[in-house]
């Protein structure tokens, strides 16, 4: 396991381990001293660990599939239910989050990590060469590309599982920070968090962010909808572009999304308890907010649903731009 360092001539580091492709920090020179706005852990190690997947490559399937079985020309693949025994989630107790990525390239700018997925990882059928790429440029936009190639036909779902606090990761909570999705629906889902192939317009309810408001201004609301403690829902996209905006008013940070994901997930840290202490805070409920692009989750299990079906010759490609200003 080693540690990776991204800079720029601005000021800003991006620091990344090959456990699990973990971005372990991300520091931006704000006005009152640099902040560090994402939460983690200082060393690599500490990755394998039990904690609610910050700053990792989730994979092959982030986000969950229904009942953790799905069907693949005709024949039936049984996962592991590690989502309350009931449904599979993040790829599996040992999911490419706990794996240790081989380095193909890095430089100060650019970091290619590379794993081999076997047939069978986790009981996803076919061998899955799975890219991902970080990149720091210097208009202070950490591009994360992820391609996937397979000689057999299977599934793949990635993304990147950072948590944001851009009052800086040692923050109490994420209330205050204002928050915008281009996005008009949501798809719907059920009392165990899977989708039941239909949407939600999401006009005039808590999970409405076509104008910005705080995080926190409908979060018990959006929480009491589905018992989730808060948000933990796939957001609908309008196209390629821009995903989500966020601004933290005491730091004067600004995050932008950039994606050509059809989905993405906002959770808020619900699940986060107070048991796991990182980079010298114990997190608590709320300490972080996460912008998970990504296909819609249980896609295999809803035809209606953008593909998540990898075939040979026809490599997966997706990014996530995530842009700061300060």
């Amino acid at each position: 396991m080693n540690i990776y360092e991204l800079k720029n001539k601005n000021g800003m580091k991006v620091t990344v381990t090959n456990l699990g492709c973990a971005i372990m920090k991300v520091e931006i020179p704000a006005k009152g001293g640099t902040k560090d706005v994402v939460l983690g852990f200082d060393k690599p190690e500490e990755y394998k660990g039990k904690h609610p997947f910050f700053g990792v490559a989730v994979g092959r399937f982030a986000n969950r599939i229904g009942g953790g079985k799905f069907e693949l020309s005709g024949k039936t693949y049984t996962l592991e239910k590690n989502d309350n025994g009931v449904n599979h989630l993040h790829g599996g107790v040992d999911g490419f989050d706990k794996k240790e990525w081989h380095v193909e390239f890095s430089c100060d700018e650019k970091i290619v990590f590379v794993l081999q997925s076997p047939d069978g990882d986790s009981g996803y059928p076919g061998d899955l060469t799975v890219l991902v790429t970080y990149t720091l440029t210097e208009k202070n936009v950490l591009k994360v590309e992820y391609k996937a190639i397979t000689e057999t036909e299977t599934i793949c779902n990635l993304t990147n599982h950072s948590y944001f606090n851009l009052c800086g990761h040692d923050a109490k909570d994420v209330y205050g920070h204002e928050l915008q999705i281009f996005s008009d629906k949501i798809t719907e889902v059920d009392g165990e968090l899977i989708p039941t192939g239909g949407y939600v317009d999401i006009a005039g309810t808590p999970f409405d962010f076509r104008t910005a408001k705080t995080i926190g201004a409908d979060l018990q609301a959006a929480g009491e909808v589905n018992n989730t403690g808060g948000y933990d829902h796939n957001y609908v996209l309008r196209g390629e572009g821009k995903a989500a905006s966020a601004y933290s008013p005491s730091t004067g940070i600004r995050l932008t999304v950039n994606t050509n994901s059809p989905g993405m997930q906002l959770y808020t840290g619900n699940f986060i308890d107070g048991t796991v202490t990182g980079k010298g805070v114990t997190y608590q409920k709320h300490s972080g907010f996460c912008l998970e692009t990504q296909l819609f989750p249980d896609s295999i299990n809803k035809p209606n649903f953008p593909s998540c079906v990898v075939k040979k010759g026809t490599p997966q490609k997706f990014y996530t731009e995530f842009s700061f200003e300060w």
